[in-house]
């Protein structure tokens, strides 16, 4: 009873973590594996709130001393886990939003220039490459009847 309200706030504060987590799982894309390291987080959380001997035995077992210092060395992993996730995350999302923003500007060119010469240029555009491919294959067509008659 003596350390009851602190318990009561920090598992009341685990158990909301976890609600808000829950809540928004079908929004958010989380991964297998981050629901259960944090689902498992939360279980730990609450038992090592309501048996705090046996978080100090545990680090008198690993070599630690006391169960404040082996709960402070996990949250420094822990952050350190947080922040290359979220390091790697932005990297991602940067990489996304430049793909995106140079599919926008070659899109954004290619309609500034179809307004700035007209559809008579795009159509002369398109009209051009078909006359090319056909004078290069009549071109070949000459080569090879060229061909026909010097290997009769």
């Amino acid at each position: 009873m003596k350390y009851f309200w602190i318990q009561l706030l920090l598992i009341v504060g685990s158990v909301s973590m976890a609600l808000m987590f829950i809540r928004t799982w079908g929004q958010a894309k989380n991964r297998a594996w981050k629901r259960i390291a944090f689902s498992a987080f939360v279980i730990v959380n609450v038992y090592a709130v309501l048996r705090p001997t046996d978080v100090t035995w545990l680090a008198q077992q690993l070599g630690v001393g006391r169960g404040t210092d082996l709960v402070l060395y996990v949250m420094v992993l822990a952050m350190g886990f947080l922040t290359l996730n979220t390091f790697l995350r932005f990297r991602s999302l940067e990489k996304k939003i430049t793909d995106l923003a140079r599919t926008v500007a070659i899109n954004e060119g290619v309609r500034h220039n179809d307004e700035r010469l007209g559809a008579d240029a795009v159509v002369a555009q398109a009209a051009a490459p078909d006359s090319a491919a056909g004078a290069k294959a009549s071109a070949k067509a000459e080569a090879g009847a060229d061909s026909d008659s010097v290997k009769a």
